[in-house]
């Protein structure tokens, strides 16, 4: 064999091609219609590339033509998993635009409906998140617990997933008679059944080597992209809208936030972005039975609705903590009875801008348990 032909031997057999993989859009691991274009080379990841927009139902657009009022169920369908929380973000943003004070009964109502949202929010995140890495039984238990949230909402509102509950000014219904007990003998046995889901998942051995030093967010990549909620505060940083800039009567209440600390791994990884939201559940828990014990006897829950919504001309933005981060919307009135603009900052649409990073030098199977970790809805991305 002669020289040349060795070399262009041994050449060609350390030449590699790299391989584009697509997952989704109808992986059920993607947790919604979206694509993810995985460029690799052998099994380690070296490019994510995300593809959005399958869920696209131009809200913000469709806001242009509707009355303030009527935008409020179509805030619903973004996070279809927090509809409490973006109802929520919509009138704290409108009622600094109208400048009106609402009665401290509905404020308190709202708190209670919103933390009863957060935990039934990261229930669907943490038990799916199990799932998808192969343990099935803690999703049994987490929509167990579930569906008790979702009897609460629908005696008071009559929904179950999309509400059409809190209005500007106000709520659609007062608490059914029987809330406040239900709400009460809730709060007792769940706190229980967090230890069970520990016990179950959290501690697991096969999931905690799925999850340790997978996925690693620094905080100052996370701060850079503008990643906010339980993926900012898993990478350490103490940072809540409830708390750091309080809304509603959110600085009434005692509570911790819970940042990640690296237990099982390095701080910021998959293990404790689940677990912070674990966490989450225990403080808002606090928080409603604070609200319970606080709650006003007294009040009328439209006593301060406008019977018709017509802003000066003008600008605001008003932001709450909802489950997946800072949710926002900016909103410019021209003086009619119709937004000139609505705009919403969705943190999931944030959030995924990180991935890429999040995923690079990891394997195909890791994409699965970094992507469930972020706990994005593709309702809110796409919009």
């Amino acid at each position: 064999m002669s020289q040349d032909l060795l070399i262009n031997t041994k050449s060609s057999a350390i030449r590699t091609e790299e391989m584009v993989l697509n997952m989704g859009p109808q992986h059920p691991s993607t947790h919604g219609v979206l694509r993810l274009e995985l460029a690799l080379e052998g099994e380690i990841i070296t490019k994510v590339i995300p593809h959005i927009g399958y869920l696209h139902r131009c809200f913000e657009k469709h806001c242009e033509a509707m009355t303030y009022p009527q935008i409020v169920p179509y805030t619903d369908r973004m996070d279809y998993l927090a509809s409490m929380g973006n109802e929520f973000g919509y009138v704290v943003a409108m009622e600094k635009l109208l400048k009106i004070e609402v009665p401290q009964r509905v404020e308190y109502i709202r708190v209670i409906m919103a933390e009863l949202q957060r935990i039934a929010s990261h229930l669907v995140a943490l038990g799916t998140y199990g799932a998808d890495i192969g343990a099935f039984t803690p999703f049994l238990y987490c929509f167990r617990d579930r569906e008790k949230i979702l009897h609460l909402f629908e005696i008071t509102c009559g929904a179950r997933l999309l509400y059409n509950y809190i209005w500007v000014g106000g709520l659609s219904h007062d608490l059914h008679p029987d809330f406040i007990r239900k709400a009460r003998e809730f709060v007792k046995e769940f706190r229980p059944t967090i230890k069970e889901l520990n016990d179950l998942l959290s501690y697991n051995k096969i999931f905690i080597d799925r999850t340790a030093n997978v996925g690693i967010l620094p905080l100052e990549t996370a701060i850079n992209y503008g990643v906010s909620g339980p993926n900012l505060r898993a990478s350490g940083f103490k940072w809540d809208i409830r708390k750091n800039d309080p809304y509603s009567v959110y600085d009434k209440f005692d509570f911790d936030i819970p940042v990640g600390k690296g237990t099982h791994g390095t701080v910021g990884d998959s293990w404790d972005r689940y677990f912070v939201r674990v966490l989450e559940m225990e403080e808002s828990l606090k928080i409603i039975e604070q609200a319970l014990d606080q709650l006003p006897a007294e009040g009328d829950v439209q006593s301060a609705i406008p019977k018709r919504i017509k802003p000066n001309a003008g600008q605001v933005y008003g932001r709450v903590e909802n489950p997946r981060g800072e949710l926002g919307y900016f909103i410019i009135s021209d003086g009619s009875t119709t937004p000139y603009r609505v705009k919403v900052r969705a943190p999931s649409f944030v959030t995924m801008q990180v991935l890429g990073e999040l995923c690079k030098g990891y394997m195909v199977a890791d994409v699965i348990t970094i992507l469930g970790s972020i706990d994005i809805v593709l309702g809110e991305i796409d919009r």
